[in-house]
């Protein structure tokens, strides 16, 4: 009898670990999942934002000289006395690996003039 209600409790105990098991896993593609919608909204933002940097009052130059590109870099200011390489970040996004490069190639005066033809 004892053998019997011992089986029964570790037949018990095995479904709860299943379900619980199954209850995880469930969670686990949840958090998963939410996180990639997260990351998504945050890429979304930064999207919008710099469209709309340019506009606002805290923006040092002209936005009508401002002209958007989008990637590798956000824009380009034509100012009357510079040219101003953009990249607008929001919150804690940081310079890719490419912006880097490309911000020490300024940086090191690397920037060339052409002027192209076609014949």
């Amino acid at each position: 009898m004892f053998e019997y209600v011992l089986l029964v409790i570790v037949a018990i105990l095995a479904i709860f670990l299943i379900f619980l098991y199954k209850k995880s896993k469930s969670l686990e593609f949840r958090l998963s999942e939410l996180g990639f919608r997260k990351a998504s909204q945050s890429v979304k933002y930064g999207k919008l934002t710099e469209q709309w940097i340019p506009m606002s009052r805290d923006f040092p130059y002209n936005p009508n000289d401002f002209r958007f590109i989008g990637s590798p870099i956000d824009g380009i200011v034509f100012d009357d006395s510079e040219i101003v390489f953009c990249e607008f970040k929001a919150a804690n996004s940081q310079l890719n690996e490419n912006q880097k490069r490309i911000k020490q190639q300024v940086e090191n005066k690397k920037v060339k003039w052409l002027e192209f033809r076609a014949e």
